[in-house]
């Protein structure tokens, strides 16, 4: 099990499980949940390595990967934990 931390709010999620709904219920906006509208893009700022590697849907999008920015509808924690913070929250 790993977490999911948002801000001062966290959850618990199994190892391999999408974090979608997890990033959802920590006030993430998911919208399309296929990876082709953005309204769920993130910022990793601690874990990355616990996240699985960006999807195609991710590259296609042109986000920036480098800097760090993933889609949280198309993300696995493969383990531990991981930090997301959003523009917009």
């Amino acid at each position: 099990m790993g977490f999911v931390k948002i801000g001062s709010s966290s959850a618990e999620v199994a190892d391999g499980s999408e974090i979608r709904e997890t990033c959802e219920s920590l006030g993430i906006l998911i919208a399309c949940q296929e990876g082709v509208c953005g309204t769920c893009e993130v910022r990793v700022v601690k874990g990355k390595e616990n996240l699985t590697p960006p999807t195609e849907a991710e590259k296609v999008m042109g986000i920036d990967l480098k800097g760090g920015k993933r889609l949280s509808c198309q993300c696995r924690l493969k383990h531990g934990t991981v930090e997301l913070t959003q523009d917009s929250l």
